[in-house]
């Protein structure tokens, strides 16, 4: 059976006509235009089926994905219409260029800008001590806002204007006074502690370079990390590994499955569901995470079940999900990076690591060459649209430190998880973390390095559109050259049907 029969690939352009109408619904105000352009792509194809279904029957079999896709594009750009014609007409337009007293509780812990700055995004709640909802940015100062946590309310002056992003936010806040600070929710007074004390722990028992990059790593707070190591990870194509992702969440819950041997699987099951659930809480359940979260489990499901069929259909019902719970992740470069990762970790890897294995490479090394290859050839494009600049060396270094990075996971997040009731036990798991995070530091820094390490490329659309096509150009040019070569080849006869070479019958 070849790759592609293998593949189940109805649901796709449903998804993807769901994803391009929302991100152009949001982006621009065209929402009438994409329902016509849906509709008459559903009805253009329905006629054409009809009319030359029973003398093309490929046009029939097409209908029904085309058809479906069109009238779930018909749909999300509907919605899209809406929620961006709700920003637009959003009450707080109104006050664009004053200042008024809002409360805002934060989605997520603030990020620090420089120059004693920090920005946050959070919901807005309260304005002039009248209600009103809406999603917002914040920038502010550290004085007052230092210590403003995810999930607690924070009462504020602050300068509306208008957003300068097209993502569903309604408005940016510029905080010009001191905050009254409420107080989050038990269970996210909780998880802070859990970061706080599983940070505190790392700095006690690791180098300052390691302590502050573990939390990174383990639960996505990169609060302490160094302007010079972000640089060097950049350079390096190791930004991913900064931030929680699909991989953490895939070798948490992996880790925990690999009990079933003891507990037996439904029991193991549900506890990698609980781990899965105690992992958004502490490392904080953002859009981020949420998505990091989603994605792992499909690329997790797909490997333990071994049914690459099935993980397209799987990835492209979760993509329509999260596009109908929160669509502007259809604006948001790290869901593409998500989605385009998880597809090339189900999709592509393995085809290619089966290729490898059956040359004669042994199986770990060929999954690992095969899984940092495709993430970063499928990613690529994305990251030079987003920083300007491609990593020459990503495939590299990432292949150089994926054989610490799980036990890097596993140990920090075990180590999160007693640092509350065994402080001394946290310690004990996060020293053994030492030499793993060493090598990562050391190769992130000697590839950042090298010299060509990356290339500037044009950012945004240009710069996807020209890693994209360089990096489809020597794919041709590679496969074209292996075909030649396969054509030059001799090919000699021998008797008994032998050829290529192999041994020649001995006629005595």
């Amino acid at each position: 059976m070849t790759d592609a029969a293998a593949l189940d690939l109805r649901l796709v352009p449903a998804a993807t006509a769901a994803w391009v109408v929302t991100a152009a619904g949001i982006t621009w105000a065209i929402g009438p235009v994409l329902i016509a352009a849906c509709a008459a792509v559903g009805i253009g194809w329905a006629g054409l089926a009809r009319w030359c279904g029973d003398t093309r029957p490929v046009l029939r079999t097409g209908a029904v994905a085309v058809i479906g896709a069109a009238v779930i594009g018909a749909g999300f750009a509907l919605a899209a219409t809406l929620r961006s014609s709700a920003v637009r007409d959003h009450p707080i337009t109104q006050r664009f260029g004053t200042v008024a007293a809002v409360t805002v509780t934060p989605g997520e812990d603030p990020r620090a800008l420089g120059s004693g700055r920090l920005m946050f995004r959070g919901a807005l709640a309260e304005l002039n001590g009248g209600e009103m909802s809406g999603s917002v940015v914040v920038f502010a100062s550290m004085s007052g806002f230092g210590e403003l946590r995810a999930g607690q309310p924070a009462r504020f002056k602050a300068r509306i204007t208008r957003p300068t992003r097209h993502d569903l936010t309604v408005a940016v806040l510029n905080a010009t006074g001191e905050p009254t600070l409420g107080r989050a929710s038990p269970l996210q007074r909780a998880a802070r502690t859990v970061r706080e004390r599983f940070a505190v722990q790392a700095r006690n028992v690791l180098p300052a370079d390691q302590a502050a990059i573990l939390p990174g790593l383990v639960l996505g707070d990169t609060s302490t990390v160094s302007a010079n190591t972000t640089t060097q990870f950049r350079t390096a194509g190791l930004t991913h590994l900064m931030a929680v992702s699909g991989a953490n969440v895939t070798i948490v819950c992996g880790t925990v499955l690999l009990s079933a041997g003891l507990v037996g699987p439904r029991a193991a099951l549900g506890l990698a569901a609980v781990a899965l659930l105690a992992f958004v809480v502490v490392v904080q359940p953002t859009a981020s995470v949420l998505r990091a979260a989603v994605m792992g489990a499909i690329a997790l499901v797909a490997i333990l079940s071994a049914r690459r069929r099935q993980a397209i259909p799987v990835l492209s019902a979760t993509v329509l999900g999260l596009l109908i719970l929160a669509p502007q992740l259809a604006v948001d470069a790290g869901f593409a990076l998500s989605v385009s990762a998880t597809a090339a970790l189900v999709v592509l890897a393995p085809g290619w690591a089966a290729r490898l294995i059956a040359r004669g490479w042994p199986k770990p090394l060929a999954q690992a060459v095969c899984i940092a290859l495709a993430a970063q050839l499928v990613t690529a494009p994305l990251v030079a649209a987003i920083s300007g600049r491609l990593s020459l060396v990503g495939v590299l270094a990432n292949l150089a430190v994926a054989v610490v990075i799980p036990p890097i996971t596993v140990l920090g997040t075990a180590a999160a998880a007693v640092c509350w009731l065994a402080p001394p036990a946290a310690g004990l798991l996060i020293r053994f973390t030492g030499p793993e995070l060493w090598w990562l530091l050391r190769v992130a820094s000697v590839s950042a390095e090298l010299p060509g390490a990356s290339v500037s490329v044009p950012s945004g659309f240009a710069g996807v559109a020209t890693v994209a096509g360089t990096t489809l150009a020597v794919v041709v040019l590679w496969r074209g050259f292996k075909v030649g070569v396969g054509r030059r080849r001799p090919v000699v006869k021998r008797s008994g049907g032998e050829r290529d070479g192999g041994p020649a019958s001995d006629p005595g």
